[in-house]
Order: structure tokens, then C-alpha cells, then sequence
């Protein structure tokens, strides 16, 4: 059995409350749930977007580098300032890889581009066309099978090797004149850390 605890009356110097009316106190509990809603709701929101960024983030690192062979687009700026590899303006047919280990860091891209383009990405290496020798494919077997790449096609070819003193990197460069308007170059640009 529970004993009950008898009602206090109003204190007898304070005047009676009013009645609260319906219409008030619906008003009340509205508001009270806007702001519970708005305590609670608002900061779960902001965590569940978050979350979704973050393993979004995730996923597209892991994409990146477990990359196992060209991908279109272009290289990072820092990617191209730190293997020296100046794409020129206009380019396209734009793909790259990048491998690192202890031992050695290599850069791979490869762009179709303009006469003039060609020239100006010669020039941003520090060499000129006259470097090129035809016939020559100066990008190693062992690159080739990493990339894909597979100079057989109609030519003519040409390349170089662009040798430098570390830290500065070393570039084996193909090109093939095919269409002498828009030359496609073939780059593998490796560093020692």
C-alpha cells in the first residue's frame, strides 16, 4: 500500500494562478519539442553527414592508391612540380600513375597536345626538339608492361633521357609524331628520395 502525500494549497499571499488554456499550452509543448528537436536533431545531423564524408573520403584514397595502372586525369601540382613533368596547355588524352617505394619514386603520364605544346612542355623539361632522336624508344621494358604502353604502332617515334643531378629528377621521353598537329607524349619521370 502507498501512502499519498497530501496536495499543498497555494501559499496564502500569492494570488491563484490562472488556469493555463488549452490553445497556451499546446503552444508550450510545441515549442518545447522544437527545442528538443533542435538540441538533439541538429548535432545527430551534423555527425551523420560527417561520417558520411569521412568514409566517402576513405574510399577514394583507397581508390587512389590501389591503382595499378593509368588513370585519366591530371597529375597533382605538387605530382608535377616535384617530378618535373610541366603539362602543357592544351592537352588532353591526360592519364598518370605515380609509384613510390624506398628505393626509388617514378611519375608516369602520357598527353596528346599541339605542335607548340610540344615545344613549350620540351622547353619546361629544359631541353629543345633537337634532343629527340628518331627512332628511339627510350622508356624501358619494365615501364611499358606497367603501364600498358606499347610503342608498335605507326610513328614516327622519338625520345630522349633527360638525365639531371639528384635530388632533381631523371626523364625517359617518347613521342610519337603519328599526327604531327597533336604529338602524343609518353613520360617517366623517377627520383631518388
Amino acid at each position: 500500500m502507498t501512502a499519498s502525500v497530501p496536495r499543498q494549497g497555494d501559499a496564502p499571499d500569492e494570488p491563484p494562478r490562472p488556469t493555463e488554456d488549452r490553445r497556451r499550452r499546446n503552444r508550450r509543448r510545441a515549442l518545447t519539442l522544437l527545442i528538443i528537436v533542435l538540441l538533439i536533431g541538429v548535432p545527430a545531423g551534423y555527425l551523420v553527414i560527417s561520417a558520411n564524408q569521412s568514409r566517402n573520403s576513405g574510399k577514394d584514397k583507397e581508390a587512389k592508391y590501389s591503382a595499378t595502372g593509368l588513370s585519366a586525369g591530371w597529375p597533382s601540382k605538387v605530382q608535377r612540380r616535384l617530378y618535373q613533368v610541366p603539362i602543357p596547355h592544351p592537352a588532353d588524352r591526360i592519364a598518370y600513375y605515380e609509384t613510390n617505394n624506398w628505393k626509388t619514386s617514378r611519375l608516369y603520364v602520357q598527353f596528346r597536345t599541339t605542335d607548340a605544346g610540344l615545344d613549350t612542355f620540351l622547353a619546361g623539361v629544359g631541353v629543345n626538339r633537337d634532343a629527340l632522336k628518331d627512332g628511339e624508344i627510350t622508356i624501358g621494358t619494365r615501364d611499358q608492361h606497367i603501364t600498358g604502353w606499347r610503342f608498335t604502332g605507326p610513328g614516327p617515334w622519338s625520345g630522349l633521357v633527360h638525365e639531371q643531378k639528384n635530388p632533381a629528377p631523371t626523364q625517359d621521353i617518347v613521342v610519337n609524331t603519328a599526327d604531327p598537329a597533336n604529338p602524343m607524349v609518353y613520360v617517366v619521370s623517377r627520383t631518388v628520395p
